[in-house]
This record gives structure tokens, sequence and C-alpha cells, in this order.
């Protein structure tokens, strides 16, 4: 990573803080350095020549198994109604919740 674009304890307190996580002021120039190298490993990686190359979703090439798509009402309706705090013939009674 080019030192323009270095982490610095600066930016490791802000994104720190921004996801809510305690870190210690003397642990701050160590996360910077490791964020820094992690950045360079992802910055490695877009220099990589992938034109061609399929994307994967598995290393083995396979199909996978689909159902059919049906809908069902699960077959036991009144035992699911049976639930209910309050219902209304067929169907959940739910509190008024918009005016």
């Amino acid at each position: 990573m080019s030192e323009d674009k270095k982490v610095d304890t600066d930016l490791v307190r802000r994104i720190a803080g921004l996801a809510r996580i305690a870190v210690a002021e003397e642990k701050l120039p160590q996360l910077a350095a490791e964020i820094s190298v992690i950045l360079g490993f992802i910055e490695q990686l877009s220099e990589v020549d992938v034109e061609g190359v399929a994307p994967l979703t598995s290393a083995v090439d396979m199909d996978l198994r689909q159902r059919t798509d049906e809908v069902t009402d699960g077959g036991y309706p009144q035992d699911i109604l049976a639930n209910a705090p309050t219902r209304d013939e067929d169907y959940f009674a739910v509190p008024k919740v918009i005016e």
C-alpha cells in the first residue's frame, strides 16, 4: 500500500467510533498497521487479470438440487388459527396500528 494511502491512528479511531468498538489508545498504532497490511493485500487482488475467467459458486462443478415451487397452505389452517389470541372467522385479528 502506498504511503499516501496508509491508515493512520486518527482513521482507526474514527472507524472504531463508527463501529462502536472501544479501542485502547495504545492499540491504535498496531491496528493502523494491521489495517494497512490488509488493504495492501486487497490492492494486490485488483492487479490480478481475471479477463475471461468465469465466476465460480463452488470449486466443484455441480447442479443444485431444486424442488417444485408450489404454494401450499400447510394443510392444517384450523390448527394454526387455534393459536390466535383473537380471530375473525378464518383470520387472525390484529389491533389497528394506523389511525
